[in-house]
């Protein structure tokens, strides 16, 4: 019986092999995590969420609700 054919990581920003054990796990070096950080401070990354459509009937009735506080 074949054994499980064994998963090969790589860095997600330069595709090098590495080992799962590297300091800099999951990055291959303090070069490609820097590089990643600088992707989500400049906003290629971002999370994404589902937009919520509200129609104005709602929103009023949240601003009637906050008046009677």
């Amino acid at each position: 019986m074949p054994g499980k054919p064994k998963l090969q990581l790589k860095c997600p920003i330069c595709r090098k092999a590495m080992a799962k054990a590297a300091e800099d796990f999951p990055f291959c070096s303090e070069r490609c995590r820097t590089i990643d950080l600088g992707k989500w401070a400049s906003g290629q990354y971002v999370v994404s969420s589902q937009v919520q459509d509200t129609d104005d009937e709602q929103i009023q009735n949240l601003r009637d609700t906050s008046d009677e506080d």
